[in-house]
């Protein structure tokens, strides 16, 4: 892991930098997107190599109890080195401290040995309505 690498709760992070974060590893970056969704957020972390934005997570919540890990997201030249790690055990100390009692993460299957094993959650029954007909 670099020496630099930072994790800040709630810093400054404007749509471009997350908008380059997501285009690095092939996702779909949609402007705007993060204005939109901040005011919801309990909070989010952010991972910085220096002053790059390398990591993210958004934690969405209810108002209450009840706390959501969203858009975990590392850059490819950090992967596999505990960032994504750090992102979420930042996220559980933060909902912790803000007096949630559970924090939920949906996710695709090959990703289970990162939020299952590396993170600690487990395996939960679940519903799911997809809304949108014609996107994943």
């Amino acid at each position: 892991m670099p020496a630099t690498l930072s994790y800040r709760w709630r810093a400054d992070v404007d749509d471009e930098d997350l908008l380059d974060l997501v285009a690095s590893h092939g996702g779909n970056p949609e402007p705007g997107w993060w204005p939109r969704v901040r005011a919801h957020s309990l909070g989010w972390v952010t991972a910085h190599d220096g002053d790059v934005l390398v990591g993210f997570v958004n934690v969405a919540w209810d108002g209450g109890d009840h706390a959501f890990l969203l858009d975990t997201k590392t850059r490819p030249s950090h992967q596999r080195r505990g960032v994504g790690t750090g992102l979420v055990r930042r996220a559980v100390q933060e909902a912790t401290a803000a007096g949630c009692e559970w924090l939920h993460v949906d996710f695709l299957p090959e990703l289970a040995p990162f939020y299952l094993a590396a993170c600690g959650f487990r395996p939960t029954e679940a519903g799911l309505v997809h809304l949108t007909p014609g996107r994943s």
